[in-house]
């Protein structure tokens, strides 16, 4: 019950700040699929991603105390983004620990959003010194991008809106990185949908949580040869008990399959997305047989891709 009350209260205290993004369909890809599918587009959502429900559901309660000290984070992508433009919402400083390697374009859209960046070696360990030494500096307030619960609860957000909309699903697919979209989808998908199952989908080049779910303990990836950017993270002690729980089952996909949905996304749907958000799709299609005849929601994560460098 605490899990489905703070879903509900996470929606009630972001709803102001956020789309309530649209859910499309593609006779085509259906007939491709062999199934009827509905794509939640959070590439509409504010700032291209779903991590801006995660952000501000965090952000937004912070006490006055830790409001005047801001609040600091570590990321190369989307919740670096996310985090600047939750923390300009409310007008209180943003903090961002950025690798040296970060695409120029997420820079830029870090400092846009009136983020303050501080570079760092490309390493996990450069990463948590750097936060470690903002907060001991000013006291901000760390915010995980995905291995806390209020930006679960946040995340969990987009599948209860698509429930909402069409409570008759069967499944739910979501991609899966740090966890903490999976999670969140897999625990509305459980509270709010009639006998919904969540399933993940996971390049097999980064395939950390499949292996997690099979081993039962968090495994760690040997190479980040993904063109998934968003998805080569690693799950986390808060967001792992939650998928080992709520997730069916995570299906690992080939890179070529990655490629091969987002054509069919940009070529079917007409919208832009990036390839972390196609790995659900391919996950779909990669198990027609599983998923045949059924109503299947699919999370499309985000559309922040750098145009000079698309895959195809």
């Amino acid at each position: 019950m605490q899990h489905k009350e703070a879903i509900l209260s996470s929606y009630k205290r972001i709803t102001p700040y956020i789309h309530n993004t649209p859910v499309l369909t593609s006779e085509g890809l259906n007939a491709i699929a062999g199934a009827n599918l509905y794509f939640k587009c959070e590439n509409f959502q504010k700032m291209g991603a779903f991590k801006m429900r995660g952000a501000l559901n965090a952000v937004l309660q912070l006490s006055d105390v830790q409001k005047s000290r801001g609040v600091v984070t570590h990321s190369s992508g989307n919740f670096a983004q996310a985090v600047s433009l939750a923390a300009k919402q409310i007008g209180i400083s943003a903090h961002i620990v950025m690798p040296e390697n970060a695409p120029q374009v997420k820079k830029d859209a870090v400092l846009a959003y009136g983020g303050k960046i501080t570079l760092c070696a490309s390493t996990i360990e450069a990463r948590e010194v750097a936060t470690e030494n903002i907060i001991k500096e000013i006291g901000a307030t760390f915010i995980h991008p995905s291995n806390d619960l209020d930006v679960i609860y946040g995340n969990a957000t987009a599948c209860y809106e698509l429930i909402e909309e069409h409570d008759y699903l069967d499944f739910i697919v979501a991609p899966v990185g740090g966890g903490g979209l999976l999670a969140g989808t897999a625990l509305s998908a459980s509270l709010f949908g009639r006998n919904c199952k969540a399933f993940g989908g996971e390049p097999i080049e980064v395939n950390d949580a499949y292996r997690s779910l099979k081993s039962g303990k968090i495994e760690s990836n040997n190479t980040t040869n993904t063109i998934a950017d968003g998805l080569r993270t690693q799950l986390g002690d808060i967001n792992f008990p939650i998928i080992r729980e709520f997730v069916e089952e995570i299906v690992c996909v080939e890179e070529v399959e990655i490629l091969e949905a987002m054509k069919l996304i940009y070529q079917r749907l007409k919208i832009v997305v990036e390839p972390s958000s196609a790995v659900a799709l391919a996950a779909v299609l990669k198990n027609k047989k599983h998923f045949s005849n059924k109503s299947i929601g699919i999370i499309i994560s985000g559309g922040n891709v750098d145009l000079k460098s698309l895959p195809f």
